[in-house]
């Protein structure tokens, strides 16, 4: 199997244990300018990710935690708008609208980690714990956004790759996880 992220020695399978590697191992992931665009941006994230991560390690504090929140919130902003005008080639993927409505539910939670407890409250509700799962689910759909994308511009004939997707038609398993969401949105 091969990969660019590290591999487990125990289990042989690819991982990532701190947001630093994340940011590393998107540095690296660059094939092309919007690419490149939108690992900074993530990496920009992952920084205030950790940082809040760390901040609530160790203590809960509403003044010393609601302001980085707050400024997270400015950069997802920022980073969605980002993924918003990314080529055709990016919002034709399946796994964009994933990621798009993963940013939209971090930017929520947000906002009501923030709520909680009121203004006069002066610890926050959220454990770093919680934070952390909810940064790297955010984090880890982009990357697989990211990596759908470095597939798809690899199985594409050479010099063909500023050629939109919108002249290839969806394969078969796209078509068919599409069909089958669709259905169990009807029931």
């Amino acid at each position: 199997m091969h990969s660019r992220l590290p591999l487990d020695p125990g289990t042989n399978l690819p991982s990532i244990n701190s947001f630093g590697e994340l940011s590393q191992f998107l540095r690296s992931a660059v094939s092309d300018e919007d690419s490149r665009m939108l690992t900074d941006s993530m990496a920009h994230m992952a920084v205030h990710i950790e940082a809040i991560v760390a901040a609530l390690r160790l203590n809960r504090r509403r003044d010393l935690v609601a302001p980085q929140l707050v400024d997270l919130l400015t950069v997802l902003r920022t980073h969605r708008n980002l993924v918003v005008g990314l080529s055709l080639a990016w919002r034709s993927l399946y796994e964009y609208a994933g990621y798009l409505q993963a940013l939209n539910n971090f930017r929520v939670l947000i906002g009501q980690w923030l709520l909680e407890g009121g203004p006069d409250s002066q610890e926050l509700g959220l454990s770093a714990m919680d934070f952390e799962m909810v940064g790297w689910r955010t984090l880890g759909e982009g990357m697989l956004m990211i990596d759908m994308y470095d597939q798809w511009r690899a199985s594409e004939p050479k010099g063909d790759d500023t050629q939109p997707m919108d002249h290839v038609n969806p394969s078969e398993p796209q078509v068919a996880r599409a069909i089958q969401w669709w259905k169990k949105l009807r029931l």
